[in-house]
């Protein structure tokens, strides 16, 4: 348990300098799957590090020992983390439930209210045109969901982009890339040090659906040059075009571009292999500090 407790939040700290490479490197659409599964193992795993932690150091007060009938000298030779080290992890694991469970709440309301909100919406063939100066466009998730366009959006493009805009805004409800930005920001709420994994999410799901666009236009520079002029247009808008609503500014344009006038990006075997076992590691690590914390309570209660 000494170390098998400490390696979830050492892979947390360590994660977040690969997120950058990962979500360049690989398929977009794995990239995000891989992401957001790494933001909320390492999230969950680093919050039960936490609690073991707390309950570990708790066991070295003679007082809890005499309640569960436990040895306390047993307890204060074979615990794992120190009284000071406890109540540190005891402060991080209340931040982190806190944090956590805001962050579900807001986000619980602003898609509720999303959901009523598009279900309120004029809407032609899952299209909502609004009469608005200002260039942008969103997809609104719902039952269904919707896409926004404003006027102004659609006389900055010309026709053919036009496909092109509804074809990502399109990618965003049906690969439903609102949820796994929301599981992301959930693991980062829980662990901050994963907030580089959640921007990177957010990144993933755009470039997600600029390839979900190109291979629906089958054209990936009139894709690239749609993302560019709607950029440029939004520039003195609030966020960036060609967003869901709430990913807005998620990912730097000039990547996107200069991703989409490259090569479709393959599958990298290795790169998704390394990408699986940090998550895993902190799941069996999890796993393995619960049992040496079960067998150090039988052990102090044998004592």
């Amino acid at each position: 348990m000494r170390v098998a407790v400490y390696l979830p939040l050492l892979l947390s700290v360590l994660a977040p300098f690969g997120a950058r490479y990962v979500a360049e490197r690989c398929e977009p659409r794995l990239a995000t799957w891989l992401l957001t599964a790494s933001a909320v193992i390492l999230g969950a795993a680093g919050t039960v590090s936490l609690g073991l932690l707390a309950v570990a150091g708790l066991l070295r007060l003679p007082w809890l020992a005499d309640l569960g009938h436990w040895s306390a000298p047993m307890a204060q030779r074979d615990s794992p983390a120190e009284l000071s080290v406890s109540l540190l992890a005891g402060l991080g694991l209340g931040g982190a439930v806190v944090m956590a469970a805001r962050m579900l709440w807001r986000r619980a309301r602003t898609l509720a209210a999303a959901a009523l909100e598009a279900a309120c919406l004029p809407v032609r063939d899952g299209l909502v045109v609004v009469e608005d100066e200002t260039p942008d466009a969103f997809a609104l998730p719902g039952l269904p969901g919707r896409v926004v366009v404003s006027t102004g959006m659609l006389r900055t493009l010309d026709a053919s982009e036009h496909a092109v805009l509804l074809a990502h805004e399109r990618a965003h409800l049906t690969g439903h890339h609102y949820a796994f930005v929301a599981l992301a920001q959930l693991g980062a709420a829980a662990n901050p040090f994963l907030r580089p994994l959640a921007a990177a999410v957010g990144y993933t799901v755009e470039r997600w659906a600029d390839e979900s666009a190109a291979a629906v236009t089958g054209d990936r520079v009139r894709v690239a040059r749609a993302v560019g002029k709607a950029a440029l247009a939004a520039r003195h808008t609030r966020g960036l075009a060609l967003g869901i609503r709430g990913l807005r500014g998620a990912g730097p344009v000039p990547r996107r571009v200069a991703a989409l006038l490259a090569p479709r990006p393959v599958r990298r075997p290795v790169l998704t292999a390394v990408a699986v076992a940090l998550p895993a590691l902190a799941v069996v690590s999890g796993v393995e500090a619960v049992r040496d914390l079960h067998l150090l309570l039988e052990a102090v209660g044998a004592g």
